[in-house]
């Protein structure tokens, strides 16, 4: 019953407080709509001058006009803005909304005007309602492609979603050209209202040109826009087919038609791919969209000079080569005795004046078969293969006269090739584009300096076979003046224990060390002197090949004109001057001489490091031309030239481009047995230690690893040194 009576009170209480506020609110919005205070006469005046908004005759809401809408979706900003009733809304007000219509009626309505604002507090609901219309029929953006264009431009966006692997096999060119044609919104590259553009025309000329840069300008195929130009879809498919050739020239003008794992397991040169979307950027946007392509060639001297050759012999007639009669076999034979006449030894022969011309040689009157006829005889033979004995024979005519203007193009083609793997810069820019270039067919180093040669010299390289010294680049880093020989493995496993087994004292006899490890391995070396195999001093640049340029104590060797008779490290005729070349580069304030390099010789290993890493290019140059503007052709000595010409005629096409995975060299020592009379060095109770490679080049400055085996295996190779 108390709870009852509880209860009643509390609605009681409740109903009072309503009662309450009610009288409140009306007693304050009754004074709110009573007269004013009147104001002045003046005041009066003025408020009269002001429009009014006119009264709206608004019905009570109803609960009809109270209903939710389940479509839109309210903001909290619009969630705070006052109800509008639905009729209001519904009222032809638009145009008080448009910025144009609001400006103009001060002008012409101003009743109308003044009631502007007071419409304002319904825009919000008002611009709400185009956003149900816009989500049931998108507008679509506006395009910036010509209406010439949008048909082509709908047909590219279609074609690139569809089918564009089919244009581009490539996942990364394709991406950067489905970007590219995005970002412009699909209008065609090379046509505009279904004219090429001038950028095309240079892209096409290049394309055409191909052959020019030793490249197959059927490679790079040319869409016919003359006869597509009628079509949407013909002309997207040849604005496509266009950009694909371009990128496929830009990739091989940079990094050659072919990888140069392809050819053989010894080369080893930094990968420089082109980056499509700069290559789109740059060709597209380029005044001379022609010579923007054409720059993705190499950019070296070398390059340009065989360039500039290989145009000369393919316009050449071969009508008006120097042919040489058949005759007598000519010999030259040098004056025997002190005071023997050189000239009466001399074999004269009508035939010798066409044979000076043909051959390049001096005085092309001269009937005499002399000795420098001989040398150019001598060196055409080997150029040819046939045997060099300086004798012009049948076999010797027989080949002079043969058209040999295919093989010397094939051999110019596989240079360039060639040229096309090497870094585009040489040398390195902190130390004045220096950089030493060696190459290998024609026994010479050079060492290079703001873009002139500074020093040349002589050198050994390695023999053809497993031998055969490594094409590469890299950095030397530091000299090693009295160095240790470090018998590579290969050495000894294939050399110095199959001589053992022969002779247990062979290794000592030649001041070799022979040291075992307590893991079992053995190691070999030879301490420094002049005896040591190296020389007097190791130039050192890490690479995975283990192989380096040293002196050597056979200095005989380079008075012959094939020196490939190494393990595959490259002697150096004149090493001392070799070494104060690099460290005037590298250090040009210590003033370093060959004579203070010598003053160092003694039997402890001294490093001389460079501050800046000079770069080294180990190259393989069988066509080159000469400081005299000549073109010189060498021996094929590893059979480089014959491996690339027979790939690139066997026409596989892109599968050249493909990396092969070769076997790489192993740098453990070799374990094994001795015969029990070889000599083990004392104190040879010693940990395995330092592997070979770091033995060699000191020590943590090289942690070769071999790259990842992509595409097909080859054969496994051998690495061999010294």
């Amino acid at each position: 019953m108390r709870d009852c009576v509880k209860t009643r009170g509390g609605y009681d209480r409740v109903l009072m407080a309503v009662a309450a506020s009610f009288l409140t609110v009306s007693a304050t919005s009754a004074l709110a709509q009573g007269d004013a205070p009147r104001s002045s006469a003046a005041e009066l005046a003025i408020e009269a001058a002001i429009p009014r908004p006119e009264p709206a005759n608004v019905p009570p809401p109803t609960a009809a006009d109270i209903k939710l809408d389940t479509t839109a979706t309210v903001s909290p900003d619009s969630a705070k803005t006052p109800a509008v009733p639905q009729d209001t809304a519904a009222a032809p007000a638009a145009p008080a909304i448009k910025p144009a219509d609001s400006a103009a009626a001060p002008a012409t309505e101003p009743d109308k005007a003044a009631t502007a604002p007071a419409a304002a507090p319904n825009a919000p609901a008002t611009a709400a309602a185009p956003a149900t219309d816009t989500a049931k029929d998108p507008v679509k953006a506006a395009s910036n492609v010509p209406a010439a264009d949008q048909p082509v431009a709908d047909r590219l966006r279609d074609l690139m979603t569809t089918k564009g692997a089919r244009y581009l096999d490539r996942k990364a060119e394709r991406a950067a050209v489905e970007k590219f044609y995005t970002t412009r919104d699909y209008a065609p590259i090379w046509t505009q209202s279904g004219n090429l553009t001038a950028a095309a025309k240079g892209v096409i000329a290049r394309l055409k040109e191909a052959a020019s840069d030793g490249l197959n300008p059927a490679d790079y195929p040319v869409p016919d826009f003359a006869a597509a130009a009628t079509s949407p879809d013909a002309l997207a498919d040849a604005d496509l087919k266009l950009t694909a050739s371009m990128l496929d020239y830009a990739r091989q003008a940079q990094s050659g038609r072919m990888h140069w794992s392809q050819v053989s397991g010894d080369i080893q040169y930094p990968e420089h791919p082109i980056d499509p979307n700069e290559v789109l950027a740059n060709v597209t946007g380029a005044k001379d969209a022609s010579a923007a392509l054409d720059s993705y060639n190499p950019p070296q001297k070398l390059y340009k000079e065989l360039k500039a050759k290989l145009a000369e012999l393919r316009g050449g007639a071969e009508a008006a080569a120097i042919q040489i009669e058949d005759g007598p076999a000519l010999k030259y034979t040098p004056a025997r005795g002190k005071n023997a006449p050189e000239a009466d030894a001399q074999m004269s022969d009508p035939r010798v004046p066409q044979l000076r011309a043909k051959l390049g040689v001096e005085n092309p009157s001269d009937d005499r078969y002399d000795a420098k006829v001989a040398a150019a005889v001598r060196k055409f033979q080997d150029s040819v293969e046939l045997k060099p004995t300086g004798i012009l024979d049948d076999r010797t005519v027989k080949a002079l006269n043969t058209p040999k203007r295919d093989k010397q193009i094939d051999t110019i083609l596989v240079n360039m090739e060639r040229w096309r793997w090497l870094p585009r810069d040489l040398g390195a820019p902190a130390i004045g584009d220096a950089y030493v270039i060696l190459n290998i067919p024609d026994y010479t180093l050079k060492v290079m300096q703001h873009g002139a040669q500074v020093w040349t010299t002589r050198v050994v390289t390695g023999k053809p076979g497993v031998h055969a010294t490594p094409l590469l680049s890299e950095t030397m880093k530091f000299i090693t003046v009295n160095p240790t020989w470090n018998v590579p493995p290969s050495i000894i496993y294939n050399e110095y224990l199959p001589a053992l087994q022969q002779d247990p004292t062979v290794l000592e006899r030649m001041g070799l060390r022979l040291e075992r490890a307590r893991d079992g391995s053995i190691h070999i070396s030879q301490p420094p002197g002049e005896a040591n195999a190296l020389g007097r001093i190791r130039f050192n640049f890490p690479n995975k090949f283990l192989v380096y340029q040293h002196d050597t104590p056979d200095k005989y060797l380079f008075a012959k004109d094939e020196r490939a008779f190494s393990h595959g490290c490259m002697r150096v005729q004149y090493p001392d001057q070799y070494a104060s070349v690099l460290l005037n580069i590298a250090e040009p304030n210590q003033h370093y001489t060959p004579e203070k390099i010598r003053s160092m010789y003694g039997s402890s290993e001294i490093d001389l490091k460079f501050p800046t890493p000079i770069p080294v290019n180990i190259t393989y140059q069988t066509a080159f031309v000469d400081d005299a503007g000549k073109l010189q052709f060498r021996k094929d000595i590893y059979g480089r030239d014959a491996t690339m010409i027979a790939m690139l005629k066997n026409n596989r096409g892109k599968d050249l481009e493909n990396v092969v995975a070769h076997a790489q060299p192993s740098y453990s020592r070799p374990t094994g047995p001795l015969p029990s009379a070889v000599s083990v060095a004392a104190g040879n109770d010693y940990s395995s230690g330092p592997n070979f490679f770091e033995r060699l080049f000191g020590g943590g400055g090289f942690n070769p690893t071999p790259p990842a085996p992509i595409g097909r295996r080859g054969q496994p190779r051998g690495v061999f040194t010294r």
